[in-house]
């Protein structure tokens, strides 16, 4: 997902005045992402001290605190940390913090760096920089793109469903949809930025199913559906339950493509970007210069 500045922020910020929302819509991601992030990076979850960025609601932070990690959650917005800290309250080895990742200042304390669909909200020119800031000497960052994808045999709801978007002027997706393959991954722009090395990115195409409540809930918390006009994103909305309760089984099937990112930082780091001392990163606010 490519995003100016502006509209990065103005659709992350959706999320928060949905939380309760997000946290009906939202599902746990599925468990082998979980065990192969601990196995790819050889580091022991009931050990671990983890930094999660962007855990929303905490779908994401509650198979890393279930496996016994230390985890400290960050989370832009009030009530998407209210109800983090709700669903989270009976992990005392978990606090939720509400912070933009880009203003909370860390000394390199942490075994691992962890975003679950978060880390394309973060601020490109900083997000790098940060986490390697806040990782131990060969610490991981790890972190995950996903994408609706379409490869053989992908459910035909999809393409029938463009006529409804059609309908109220967003128009179709691009058709036929790029090959899987062709999917860029963000392993030259880690390299770029000078401070990892030992890079690896796992893809995985995996399913889930939806009823049409289920299908909608999920699409109510898409950041570029809240900003269709209520009425046509309603109508919008109508349309698909429709379609998929017309179905045999009234369920539609979701084929995602997740890139699972893993990279150890240097043991000295270095930047290649002109941007100042990383050493700046771990100043107490309000000593020396910041970056924003």
């Amino acid at each position: 997902m490519r995003l100016s500045d502006e509209e990065r922020l103005r659709r992350a910020v959706t999320f928060d005045q949905i939380a309760d929302l997000y946290d009906q819509g939202r599902r746990e991601p599925p468990g082998w992402l979980f065990d192969a992030i601990f196995a790819e990076s050889q580091i022991n979850a009931r050990t671990a001290h983890v930094l999660e960025i962007g855990c929303g609601t905490g779908k994401s932070t509650l198979p890393v605190a279930r496996r016994g990690a230390r985890v400290l959650a960050l989370v832009m917005g009030a009530n998407l940390a209210y109800v983090a800290q709700r669903n989270l309250a009976d992990f005392p080895n978990v606090e939720v913090r509400c912070t933009r990742f880009e203003d909370w200042k860390s000394l390199p304390q942490f075994d691992l760096v962890l975003a679950i669909t978060a880390w394309h909200w973060l601020d490109p020119a900083v997000r790098f920089q940060r986490a390697a800031a806040a990782l131990k000497q060969r610490g991981i960052l790890a972190f995950t793109e996903t994408e609706h994808v379409f490869p053989p045999g992908f459910d035909p709801f999809f393409e029938k469903v463009q006529d409804s978007y059609e309908a109220i002027g967003i128009g179709r997706l691009r058709w036929p949809p790029p090959a899987i393959e062709v999917i860029p991954d963000s392993r030259a722009e880690i390299a770029q930025s000078g401070l990892f090395d030992d890079v690896r990115v796992l893809r995985r195409v995996w399913t889930e199913e939806f009823t049409a409540d289920e299908h909608v809930a999920l699409m109510r918390t898409a950041s570029d559906h809240r900003q269709i006009e209520p009425a046509k994103r309603e109508w919008l909305f109508s349309e698909m339950k429709r379609l998929i309760e017309a179905r045999p089984g009234g369920r539609v099937v979701k084929h995602n493509l997740t890139m699972l990112h893993i990279a150890r930082r240097l043991r000295r780091l270095r930047s290649n970007r002109p941007f100042g001392s990383l050493a700046e990163l771990h100043r107490p606010a309000g000593v020396g210069s910041t970056l924003r």
